[in-house]
Protein backbone atom coordinates (compact mmCIF):
# COMPACT_ATOMS: atom_id res chain seq x y z
CA UNK A 1 0.00 0.00 0.00
CA UNK A 2 2.75 2.93 1.22
CA UNK A 3 4.51 1.68 -2.55
CA UNK A 4 1.38 2.47 -4.51
CA UNK A 5 0.78 5.71 -2.37
CA UNK A 6 4.65 6.57 -2.79
CA UNK A 7 4.16 5.92 -7.13
CA UNK A 8 0.71 7.76 -7.00
CA UNK A 9 1.12 10.93 -4.40
CA UNK A 10 0.19 13.01 -6.85
CA UNK A 11 -3.03 11.23 -7.17
CA UNK A 12 -3.38 10.26 -3.79
CA UNK A 13 -2.72 13.60 -2.25
CA UNK A 14 -5.59 15.56 -4.91
CA UNK A 15 -8.13 12.48 -3.18
CA UNK A 16 -6.98 9.42 -1.36
CA UNK A 17 -9.88 7.93 -0.79
CA UNK A 18 -11.10 6.20 -3.75
CA UNK A 19 -7.40 5.11 -4.42
CA UNK A 20 -7.58 3.29 -0.83
CA UNK A 21 -10.59 1.81 -1.76
CA UNK A 22 -9.97 0.53 -4.71
CA UNK A 23 -6.34 -1.24 -3.23
CA UNK A 24 -8.60 -2.40 -0.38
CA UNK A 25 -10.93 -4.21 -2.82
CA UNK A 26 -8.13 -5.76 -4.84
CA UNK A 27 -6.68 -6.94 -1.94
CA UNK A 28 -9.74 -8.35 -0.69
CA UNK A 29 -10.37 -9.72 -4.16
CA UNK A 30 -7.25 -11.39 -4.22
CA UNK A 31 -7.66 -12.54 -0.30
CA UNK A 32 -11.15 -14.68 -1.51
CA UNK A 33 -8.87 -16.16 -5.21
CA UNK A 34 -7.16 -17.37 -2.72
CA UNK A 35 -9.19 -18.95 -0.10
CA UNK A 36 -11.56 -19.97 -3.23
CA UNK A 37 -8.15 -21.84 -4.54
CA UNK A 38 -7.24 -23.40 -1.39
CA UNK A 39 -10.56 -24.87 -0.57
CA UNK A 40 -10.75 -26.03 -4.21
CA UNK A 41 -6.90 -27.57 -3.36
CA UNK A 42 -7.96 -29.01 -0.36
CA UNK A 43 -11.20 -31.11 -1.64
CA UNK A 44 -9.77 -32.07 -5.03
CA UNK A 45 -5.94 -32.86 -3.52
CA UNK A 46 -5.58 -32.63 0.15
CA UNK A 47 -8.55 -34.47 1.29
CA UNK A 48 -8.99 -37.50 -1.51
CA UNK A 49 -4.69 -37.85 -0.36
CA UNK A 50 -5.71 -37.99 3.58
CA UNK A 51 -8.55 -40.41 2.49
CA UNK A 52 -5.92 -42.84 0.26
CA UNK A 53 -3.54 -42.44 2.87
CA UNK A 54 -6.05 -43.75 5.91
CA UNK A 55 -7.27 -46.67 3.40
CA UNK A 56 -3.93 -47.80 3.18
CA UNK A 57 -2.43 -47.01 6.93
CA UNK A 58 -6.13 -49.17 7.43
CA UNK A 59 -4.71 -51.97 5.11
CA UNK A 60 -1.48 -52.53 6.59
CA UNK A 61 -2.74 -52.44 9.97
CA UNK A 62 -5.04 -55.60 8.93
CA UNK A 63 -2.47 -57.10 7.27
CA UNK A 64 -0.08 -56.95 10.22
CA UNK A 65 -2.86 -58.88 12.72
CA UNK A 66 -2.94 -61.33 9.88
CA UNK A 67 1.18 -61.94 9.85
CA UNK A 68 0.77 -61.71 13.85
CA UNK A 69 -1.63 -63.86 14.17
CA UNK A 70 0.00 -66.02 12.16
CA UNK A 71 3.42 -66.13 13.75
CA UNK A 72 1.93 -66.41 16.75
CA UNK A 73 -0.16 -69.87 15.78
CA UNK A 74 3.59 -71.16 14.18
CA UNK A 75 5.13 -70.56 17.27
CA UNK A 76 2.61 -72.08 19.29
CA UNK A 77 2.67 -75.18 16.97
CA UNK A 78 6.86 -75.26 16.98
CA UNK A 79 6.81 -74.93 20.70
CA UNK A 80 4.19 -77.76 21.33
CA UNK A 81 6.09 -79.70 18.51
CA UNK A 82 9.65 -79.15 20.66
CA UNK A 83 7.90 -80.83 24.16
CA UNK A 84 6.31 -83.32 22.37
CA UNK A 85 10.00 -84.40 20.61
CA UNK A 86 11.50 -84.12 23.95
CA UNK A 87 8.82 -86.65 25.51
CA UNK A 88 9.95 -89.13 23.23
CA UNK A 89 11.15 -92.04 25.08
CA UNK A 90 10.49 -95.38 23.36
CA UNK A 91 9.01 -96.61 19.96
CA UNK A 92 5.80 -96.37 20.89
CA UNK A 93 6.35 -92.69 21.44
CA UNK A 94 8.18 -91.98 18.57
CA UNK A 95 5.59 -93.54 16.45
CA UNK A 96 2.74 -91.33 18.17
CA UNK A 97 4.78 -88.17 17.26
CA UNK A 98 5.45 -88.95 13.52
CA UNK A 99 1.58 -89.52 13.76
CA UNK A 100 1.08 -86.32 15.14
CA UNK A 101 3.30 -84.58 12.55
CA UNK A 102 1.32 -86.09 9.68
CA UNK A 103 -1.81 -84.42 11.34
CA UNK A 104 0.10 -81.19 12.25
CA UNK A 105 1.02 -81.07 8.42
CA UNK A 106 -2.69 -81.10 7.11
CA UNK A 107 -3.51 -78.57 10.01
CA UNK A 108 -0.65 -76.24 9.11
CA UNK A 109 -1.57 -76.40 5.25
CA UNK A 110 -5.00 -75.74 6.43
CA UNK A 111 -3.87 -72.57 8.10
CA UNK A 112 -1.83 -71.36 5.49
CA UNK A 113 -4.67 -71.45 3.16
CA UNK A 114 -7.34 -69.62 6.02
CA UNK A 115 -4.27 -67.30 6.20
CA UNK A 116 -4.22 -66.38 2.21
CA UNK A 117 -7.85 -66.80 1.92
CA UNK A 118 -7.79 -63.60 4.80
CA UNK A 119 -5.21 -61.47 2.74
CA UNK A 120 -7.28 -62.40 -0.31
CA UNK A 121 -10.45 -60.72 0.99
CA UNK A 122 -8.43 -58.18 2.85
CA UNK A 123 -6.96 -57.02 -1.02
CA UNK A 124 -10.20 -57.01 -2.55
CA UNK A 125 -11.54 -54.59 0.22
CA UNK A 126 -9.13 -52.77 -0.09
CA UNK A 127 -9.59 -52.15 -4.03
CA UNK A 128 -13.24 -52.04 -3.37
CA UNK A 129 -12.25 -48.96 -1.27
CA UNK A 130 -9.68 -47.66 -3.46
CA UNK A 131 -12.10 -47.46 -6.19
CA UNK A 132 -15.05 -45.88 -4.17
CA UNK A 133 -12.56 -42.95 -3.53
CA UNK A 134 -11.62 -42.74 -6.93
CA UNK A 135 -15.19 -42.62 -8.15
CA UNK A 136 -16.25 -40.04 -5.47
CA UNK A 137 -13.30 -37.97 -6.39
CA UNK A 138 -14.91 -37.92 -9.97
CA UNK A 139 -18.28 -37.15 -9.37
CA UNK A 140 -17.37 -34.30 -7.19
CA UNK A 141 -14.85 -32.89 -9.88
CA UNK A 142 -17.59 -33.53 -12.62
CA UNK A 143 -20.04 -31.08 -10.34
CA UNK A 144 -17.70 -28.61 -9.68
CA UNK A 145 -16.93 -28.43 -13.57
CA UNK A 146 -20.47 -28.45 -14.27
CA UNK A 147 -21.16 -25.60 -12.35
CA UNK A 148 -18.26 -22.87 -13.78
Amino acid sequence: MLCYCALHQDEVASDPEPQLQSIFKVTHMSNETIQQFSDQASKFFVDPARAYAGLGLDYFEKLVNIQFEAAKANTETALKQARAALDIKDQKDFQSYVEGQRKLAEEIGQRAKGEAEKVVALNQELAQNAQKLAQDSAREFGKVAQSK
